[in-house]
């Protein structure tokens, strides 16, 4: 899970950042657009809306160390659903590959 930054302006109300999370095992990326004012609690709420319904729960996921990711929100969403999260290393892409990878691309 990782964030692509900045996208290119579009006026006001366009969105500016894009959330790509890979599933490891199928490949399949999964693209969310989100302003850069949106808060913990809707970036988790766009997460549930637009994935974990349609998905499950994840059982592990793997981010960068972005203050979104590592809030005290985030962390007990993922335990109260048992997901174990872990967090890359800076600057070792071997981590997070898929979705910088993606980003990439």
């Amino acid at each position: 899970m990782d964030w692509v930054t900045p996208l290119s302006p579009g006026g006001d109300r366009s969105y500016n950042l894009c959330l790509v999370l890979v599933d490891r095992y199928s490949k399949t990326p999964i693209l969310l657009p989100f302003h850069k004012d949106n808060t913990y609690m809707e970036t988790a709420i766009m997460i549930w809306n637009k994935v974990i319904i349609h998905t499950g729960v994840f059982q592990n996921i793997i981010s960068d160390r972005d203050t979104k990711f590592t809030s005290a929100l985030w962390t007990n969403l993922h335990n109260l659903f048992g997901t174990k999260l872990s967090f890359s290393t800076a600057y070792h892409l071997q981590t997070d590959c898929l979705a910088e990878r993606m980003i990439q691309t």
